[in-house]
Protein backbone atom coordinates (compact mmCIF):
# COMPACT_ATOMS: atom_id res chain seq x y z
CA UNK A 1 0.00 0.00 0.00
CA UNK A 2 0.88 3.89 0.09
CA UNK A 3 1.21 6.63 2.68
CA UNK A 4 -1.68 7.36 4.18
CA UNK A 5 -1.34 10.68 3.92
CA UNK A 6 14.66 21.20 -4.84
CA UNK A 7 15.71 21.53 -7.92
CA UNK A 8 17.26 18.68 -9.55
CA UNK A 9 20.48 17.62 -8.10
CA UNK A 10 22.71 14.85 -7.25
CA UNK A 11 22.40 13.64 -10.62
CA UNK A 12 25.99 12.80 -10.69
CA UNK A 13 27.97 9.98 -8.02
CA UNK A 14 31.16 9.22 -9.22
CA UNK A 15 33.74 11.28 -7.84
CA UNK A 16 36.40 12.36 -10.42
CA UNK A 17 33.94 12.32 -13.39
CA UNK A 18 33.01 15.83 -13.50
CA UNK A 19 36.64 16.11 -14.56
CA UNK A 20 35.23 15.15 -17.74
CA UNK A 21 32.49 16.85 -18.29
CA UNK A 22 31.32 18.42 -21.70
CA UNK A 23 30.73 22.05 -22.08
CA UNK A 24 27.17 22.94 -21.71
CA UNK A 25 25.05 22.05 -24.37
CA UNK A 26 22.26 24.88 -24.46
CA UNK A 27 20.64 24.15 -27.59
CA UNK A 28 19.48 20.61 -26.74
CA UNK A 29 17.34 20.45 -23.26
CA UNK A 30 18.74 17.68 -21.26
CA UNK A 31 15.47 17.62 -18.91
CA UNK A 32 13.29 16.85 -21.42
CA UNK A 33 15.81 14.64 -23.77
CA UNK A 34 15.91 11.98 -20.80
CA UNK A 35 12.49 12.07 -19.66
CA UNK A 36 11.49 11.79 -23.00
CA UNK A 37 13.71 8.64 -22.91
CA UNK A 38 12.05 7.60 -19.52
CA UNK A 39 8.57 7.93 -20.96
CA UNK A 40 8.81 6.09 -24.16
CA UNK A 41 10.03 2.99 -22.08
CA UNK A 42 6.83 3.34 -19.76
CA UNK A 43 4.58 3.51 -22.71
CA UNK A 44 6.24 0.27 -23.85
CA UNK A 45 5.63 -1.11 -20.68
CA UNK A 46 8.85 -1.53 -19.93
CA UNK A 47 9.83 0.00 -15.79
CA UNK A 48 13.56 1.47 -16.35
CA UNK A 49 13.89 1.01 -12.06
CA UNK A 50 12.61 -2.47 -12.18
CA UNK A 51 15.05 -5.93 -12.50
CA UNK A 52 17.23 -4.00 -15.46
CA UNK A 53 18.91 -7.32 -16.00
CA UNK A 54 17.17 -10.59 -17.23
CA UNK A 55 17.13 -13.84 -15.05
CA UNK A 56 19.77 -15.48 -17.18
CA UNK A 57 21.93 -12.07 -17.92
CA UNK A 58 25.59 -12.36 -16.94
CA UNK A 59 25.58 -9.70 -14.42
CA UNK A 60 24.08 -9.29 -11.42
CA UNK A 61 21.77 -7.16 -9.37
CA UNK A 62 23.68 -3.86 -8.39
CA UNK A 63 24.24 -0.40 -8.69
CA UNK A 64 25.61 0.96 -11.99
CA UNK A 65 29.29 2.25 -10.49
CA UNK A 66 32.51 3.48 -11.40
CA UNK A 67 34.93 0.92 -11.85
CA UNK A 68 38.19 3.23 -11.19
CA UNK A 69 36.83 4.52 -8.26
CA UNK A 70 34.04 2.10 -6.92
CA UNK A 71 31.67 4.96 -5.97
CA UNK A 72 27.99 4.68 -7.32
CA UNK A 73 26.25 6.63 -9.37
CA UNK A 74 23.14 8.19 -8.21
CA UNK A 75 19.61 9.92 -8.93
CA UNK A 76 18.78 9.96 -12.74
CA UNK A 77 21.90 8.19 -14.03
CA UNK A 78 20.82 4.52 -12.29
CA UNK A 79 18.15 5.04 -14.50
CA UNK A 80 20.21 5.94 -17.60
CA UNK A 81 23.16 3.33 -16.58
CA UNK A 82 20.18 0.48 -16.47
CA UNK A 83 18.70 1.27 -19.15
CA UNK A 84 22.12 1.09 -21.31
CA UNK A 85 22.78 -2.19 -19.70
CA UNK A 86 19.43 -3.45 -20.86
CA UNK A 87 19.59 -2.10 -24.38
CA UNK A 88 22.61 -3.78 -24.93
CA UNK A 89 23.28 -6.61 -22.68
CA UNK A 90 26.48 -5.71 -21.19
CA UNK A 91 27.51 -7.81 -18.46
CA UNK A 92 28.64 -5.27 -16.28
CA UNK A 93 27.34 -2.86 -13.88
CA UNK A 94 30.48 -1.03 -14.29
CA UNK A 95 31.57 2.42 -16.03
CA UNK A 96 34.60 4.92 -16.77
CA UNK A 97 35.17 7.68 -18.90
CA UNK A 98 37.17 8.00 -21.46
CA UNK A 99 39.78 8.95 -19.43
CA UNK A 100 39.77 6.64 -16.86
CA UNK A 101 39.69 4.16 -18.80
CA UNK A 102 43.31 4.88 -20.14
CA UNK A 103 44.28 5.99 -16.49
CA UNK A 104 42.96 2.12 -15.83
CA UNK A 105 45.97 1.25 -17.93
CA UNK A 106 43.53 0.23 -21.28
CA UNK A 107 41.32 2.35 -23.87
CA UNK A 108 38.17 2.39 -24.84
CA UNK A 109 37.93 0.32 -28.14
CA UNK A 110 37.52 1.53 -31.36
CA UNK A 111 34.13 3.22 -32.75
CA UNK A 112 32.14 2.27 -29.10
CA UNK A 113 29.71 4.65 -28.42
CA UNK A 114 29.57 6.39 -25.29
CA UNK A 115 26.76 6.81 -22.69
CA UNK A 116 25.60 10.14 -22.26
CA UNK A 117 25.06 11.07 -18.12
CA UNK A 118 24.19 14.09 -16.28
CA UNK A 119 25.21 16.19 -13.43
CA UNK A 120 23.76 19.29 -11.93
CA UNK A 121 25.54 22.15 -11.66
CA UNK A 122 24.66 26.42 -10.93
CA UNK A 123 26.25 29.88 -12.01
CA UNK A 124 25.08 32.75 -11.19
CA UNK A 125 24.68 35.38 -14.69
CA UNK A 126 26.89 38.14 -14.84
CA UNK A 127 24.08 40.58 -14.91
CA UNK A 128 22.53 38.88 -11.41
CA UNK A 129 25.72 39.36 -10.15
CA UNK A 130 25.25 43.45 -11.28
CA UNK A 131 21.89 43.80 -9.96
CA UNK A 132 22.58 42.15 -6.37
CA UNK A 133 25.84 44.99 -6.41
CA UNK A 134 23.46 47.08 -6.93
CA UNK A 135 20.42 45.99 -5.13
CA UNK A 136 21.97 44.69 -2.18
CA UNK A 137 21.37 41.33 -1.01
CA UNK A 138 22.24 37.50 -2.39
CA UNK A 139 22.63 36.78 -5.82
CA UNK A 140 20.64 34.20 -7.15
CA UNK A 141 21.89 31.09 -9.07
CA UNK A 142 20.67 29.54 -12.11
CA UNK A 143 20.52 25.41 -11.93
CA UNK A 144 21.18 23.86 -15.12
CA UNK A 145 22.52 20.40 -16.51
CA UNK A 146 26.35 19.24 -17.60
CA UNK A 147 26.54 16.02 -19.47
CA UNK A 148 29.48 13.71 -19.37
CA UNK A 149 30.03 10.40 -20.97
CA UNK A 150 30.58 6.80 -19.86
CA UNK A 151 31.43 3.79 -21.24
CA UNK A 152 31.17 0.46 -19.92
CA UNK A 153 33.73 -1.49 -18.96
CA UNK A 154 32.27 -4.44 -21.66
CA UNK A 155 33.74 -1.40 -24.48
CA UNK A 156 36.97 -1.13 -23.18
CA UNK A 157 40.13 -3.26 -23.57
CA UNK A 158 43.37 -3.86 -21.60
CA UNK A 159 42.37 -2.98 -18.22
CA UNK A 160 44.76 -3.75 -15.56
CA UNK A 161 43.27 -6.18 -13.16
CA UNK A 162 42.13 -4.99 -9.36
CA UNK A 163 39.35 -2.38 -11.13
CA UNK A 164 35.79 -2.31 -8.84
CA UNK A 165 34.09 -5.85 -9.87
CA UNK A 166 30.59 -5.71 -10.29
CA UNK A 167 29.11 -7.63 -6.62
CA UNK A 168 27.97 -11.38 -7.44
CA UNK A 169 24.40 -12.07 -6.81
CA UNK A 170 23.73 -12.70 -2.27
CA UNK A 171 22.55 -16.41 -1.85
CA UNK A 172 18.64 -16.10 -1.13
CA UNK A 173 19.72 -17.05 2.54
CA UNK A 174 21.63 -14.05 2.81
CA UNK A 175 18.90 -11.74 1.33
CA UNK A 176 17.16 -11.80 4.49
CA UNK A 177 19.38 -11.20 7.29
CA UNK A 178 21.15 -8.02 5.62
CA UNK A 179 17.47 -6.68 4.81
CA UNK A 180 16.42 -7.12 8.14
CA UNK A 181 19.47 -5.16 9.11
CA UNK A 182 18.71 -1.97 7.50
CA UNK A 183 15.02 -2.46 9.08
CA UNK A 184 16.04 -2.09 12.51
CA UNK A 185 18.99 0.36 11.65
CA UNK A 186 16.78 2.68 10.24
CA UNK A 187 15.08 3.90 13.80
CA UNK A 188 11.22 3.79 12.22
CA UNK A 189 9.18 2.36 14.63
CA UNK A 190 8.14 -1.07 12.15
CA UNK A 191 5.51 -3.13 13.00
CA UNK A 192 4.06 -6.06 11.67
CA UNK A 193 0.30 -7.13 10.86
CA UNK A 194 -2.68 -6.73 9.30
CA UNK A 195 -3.19 -7.12 5.29
CA UNK A 196 -1.99 -3.86 4.44
CA UNK A 197 1.55 -2.15 3.95
CA UNK A 198 2.03 1.57 4.87
CA UNK A 199 3.53 4.43 5.95
CA UNK A 200 1.48 6.35 8.77
CA UNK A 201 3.32 9.66 8.78
CA UNK A 202 1.16 11.35 12.07
CA UNK A 203 2.35 8.32 14.04
CA UNK A 204 6.00 7.83 12.49
CA UNK A 205 5.16 4.07 11.66
CA UNK A 206 5.71 1.35 8.89
CA UNK A 207 3.16 -1.71 8.84
CA UNK A 208 3.20 -4.37 6.43
CA UNK A 209 1.22 -7.93 6.65
CA UNK A 210 3.35 -11.20 8.17
CA UNK A 211 5.49 -12.67 5.64
CA UNK A 212 3.13 -15.73 4.72
CA UNK A 213 0.62 -13.15 3.00
CA UNK A 214 3.21 -12.80 0.46
CA UNK A 215 3.01 -15.01 -2.47
CA UNK A 216 7.13 -14.71 -2.56
CA UNK A 217 8.77 -14.30 0.56
CA UNK A 218 10.98 -12.08 -0.84
CA UNK A 219 8.26 -9.20 -1.75
CA UNK A 220 8.26 -9.19 1.93
CA UNK A 221 10.98 -7.18 2.11
CA UNK A 222 10.59 -5.12 -1.13
CA UNK A 223 7.74 -3.88 0.68
CA UNK A 224 9.29 -2.76 3.66
CA UNK A 225 12.18 -1.10 1.68
CA UNK A 226 9.49 0.74 -0.36
CA UNK A 227 7.33 1.91 2.88
CA UNK A 228 10.74 2.75 4.79
CA UNK A 229 11.65 5.28 1.75
CA UNK A 230 7.97 6.52 2.93
CA UNK A 231 9.35 7.33 6.01
CA UNK A 232 12.41 9.07 4.88
CA UNK A 233 10.47 11.85 3.96
CA UNK A 234 9.34 12.14 7.76
CA UNK A 235 10.40 15.76 9.13
CA UNK A 236 12.50 14.66 11.59
CA UNK A 237 14.88 13.32 9.12
CA UNK A 238 14.51 14.18 5.29
CA UNK A 239 11.86 16.50 5.41
CA UNK A 240 9.96 15.81 2.12
CA UNK A 241 6.20 16.46 1.59
CA UNK A 242 4.45 13.42 2.26
CA UNK A 243 1.13 14.29 3.47
CA UNK A 244 -0.48 14.48 0.02
CA UNK A 245 -3.81 13.86 -0.91
CA UNK A 246 -5.14 10.26 -2.59
CA UNK A 247 -5.24 10.36 -5.87
CA UNK A 248 -3.54 13.99 -6.20
CA UNK A 249 -0.43 14.44 -8.24
CA UNK A 250 1.77 15.26 -5.35
CA UNK A 251 0.64 11.91 -4.11
CA UNK A 252 1.77 10.32 -7.42
CA UNK A 253 4.95 11.96 -7.08
CA UNK A 254 5.63 10.63 -3.39
CA UNK A 255 4.86 7.37 -4.93
CA UNK A 256 7.34 7.73 -7.59
CA UNK A 257 9.87 8.09 -5.08
CA UNK A 258 9.32 5.22 -2.74
CA UNK A 259 9.27 3.08 -6.04
CA UNK A 260 12.92 4.55 -6.78
CA UNK A 261 13.81 4.32 -3.38
CA UNK A 262 13.03 0.87 -3.20
CA UNK A 263 14.49 -0.45 -6.72
CA UNK A 264 17.67 1.48 -5.17
CA UNK A 265 18.07 -0.52 -2.06
CA UNK A 266 17.40 -3.72 -3.39
CA UNK A 267 19.95 -3.01 -5.93
CA UNK A 268 22.44 -2.13 -3.14
CA UNK A 269 21.61 -5.49 -1.30
CA UNK A 270 21.40 -7.22 -3.93
CA UNK A 271 17.45 -8.26 -4.07
CA UNK A 272 15.81 -8.48 -7.24
CA UNK A 273 13.26 -5.71 -7.36
CA UNK A 274 9.85 -5.52 -8.95
CA UNK A 275 7.20 -3.01 -9.20
CA UNK A 276 4.97 -2.58 -6.56
CA UNK A 277 2.36 -0.53 -7.55
CA UNK A 278 1.74 -0.69 -11.41
CA UNK A 279 -1.80 0.84 -11.07
CA UNK A 280 0.42 4.21 -10.62
CA UNK A 281 1.82 4.02 -13.98
CA UNK A 282 -0.58 6.59 -15.39
CA UNK A 283 -0.53 8.89 -12.68
CA UNK A 284 3.61 8.97 -13.33
CA UNK A 285 3.24 9.30 -16.81
CA UNK A 286 0.69 12.43 -16.43
CA UNK A 287 3.25 13.58 -13.91
CA UNK A 288 6.56 13.00 -16.36
CA UNK A 289 4.65 14.68 -19.56
CA UNK A 290 3.70 17.57 -17.23
CA UNK A 291 7.01 18.32 -15.96
CA UNK A 292 10.22 16.97 -17.69
CA UNK A 293 12.30 17.82 -14.35
CA UNK A 294 9.82 15.03 -12.21
CA UNK A 295 12.14 12.30 -12.74
CA UNK A 296 14.84 13.97 -11.97
CA UNK A 297 13.84 15.20 -8.66
CA UNK A 298 11.93 12.05 -7.73
CA UNK A 299 15.47 10.07 -8.56
CA UNK A 300 17.66 12.62 -6.29
CA UNK A 301 15.19 12.49 -3.53
CA UNK A 302 15.33 8.63 -3.96
CA UNK A 303 19.11 8.34 -3.89
CA UNK A 304 19.09 10.77 -0.58
CA UNK A 305 16.08 8.04 0.78
CA UNK A 306 18.45 5.22 0.13
CA UNK A 307 21.51 7.05 0.98
CA UNK A 308 20.15 7.60 4.49
CA UNK A 309 19.09 4.08 5.12
CA UNK A 310 22.34 2.65 3.92
CA UNK A 311 23.99 4.53 6.22
CA UNK A 312 22.38 3.77 9.13
CA UNK A 313 23.17 0.45 8.18
CA UNK A 314 26.63 1.22 7.94
CA UNK A 315 26.96 2.87 11.05
CA UNK A 316 24.97 0.26 13.34
CA UNK A 317 27.90 -1.97 11.65
CA UNK A 318 30.52 -0.05 13.17
CA UNK A 319 29.30 0.45 16.65
CA UNK A 320 28.66 -3.65 17.14
CA UNK A 321 32.61 -3.50 15.46
CA UNK A 322 30.92 -6.30 12.74
CA UNK A 323 31.27 -6.27 9.08
CA UNK A 324 27.80 -5.66 7.15
CA UNK A 325 26.20 -8.47 5.43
Amino acid sequence: MSTRSAAASRCGGAAGARGSAHAQQPRRDLYAEVTASIIAQLEAGRVPWVQPWGSDAATGVAMPRNALTARSYSGINVLILWGAVIEQGWPSQCWLTFKQAVEAGGRVRKGERGTGVVYADRFIPEGEKQRAAREGGDAKAVPFLKRFTLFNVAQCEGLRPGLADDAPPLPERDIVPVAEQVIAASGVTFRIGGAHAFYAPAQDVVQVPPQPAFFEQINYYRTALHELTHATGHPSRLARQILNPFGSKDYAREELVAELGSAFLCAALGIQSTVRHADYLGAWLAVLREDNRAIFRAASQASKAADWLLARHAEACAREAAPCA
